[in-house]
């Protein structure tokens, strides 16, 4: 006959613990409302009134920092996430150089897995001084992911087996 044995109490206790300390970090205390005004002035609606302008698109900042290009990075890649190739590693490279980053300085990894499978997700880089713009795509990812990380001490930003950009 087989003994079935249940987790004592005394195991169970710790656990229940850490669950209940991790959940209690993600409540916080209801903010309490402003109050409101007791009158507010007359508006004149014969006064001209101001649209709010937007913000200016992002351009690439030659002489800014890889955090002052990271809003024109990030544009760059969602374009290409949204159009007919939004797993290849050509695509980026190819808008990233039209949109004036140097080539000589991007790392792309593999579109396709050592087996030709599509890959689940891809990785490219622009080494811009001592930090680095990455991004990374894919199906497994969801939305497309850019951020600035230092650069490595090899002078590329990629860890792994990356491609030539030979074209």
């Amino acid at each position: 006959m087989e003994r079935v044995s249940r987790p004592s109490g005394r195991l169970l206790a710790p656990a229940a613990l850490v669950a209940l300390l991790a959940l209690s970090g993600c409540t916080g205390a209801s903010p309490e409302p402003a109050p409101a005004p007791a009158t507010s002035a007359p508006v004149d609606s014969s006064a001209p009134t101001s649209s709010p302008t937007a913000a200016p698109a992002p351009t690439l900042e030659p002489n800014g920092s890889a955090a002052d290009n990271l809003p024109y990075f990030s544009q760059i890649v969602a374009g290409v996430a949204g159009g007919p190739n939004p797993v290849s590693g050509r695509a980026y490279i190819d808008a990233l150089v039209q949109g004036g980053f140097d080539k000589a300085a991007m790392q792309v990894t593999q579109d396709e897995s050592t087996i030709g499978n599509p890959a689940e997700s891809i990785e490219f880089s622009v080494r811009w001084g001592d930090q680095c713009l990455v991004g990374q795509v894919g199906p497994s990812i969801g939305a497309p992911v850019s951020t600035v990380l230092p650069g490595l001490s090899s002078g590329g930003c990629l860890i792994g087996q990356t491609r030539p950009i030979d074209w």
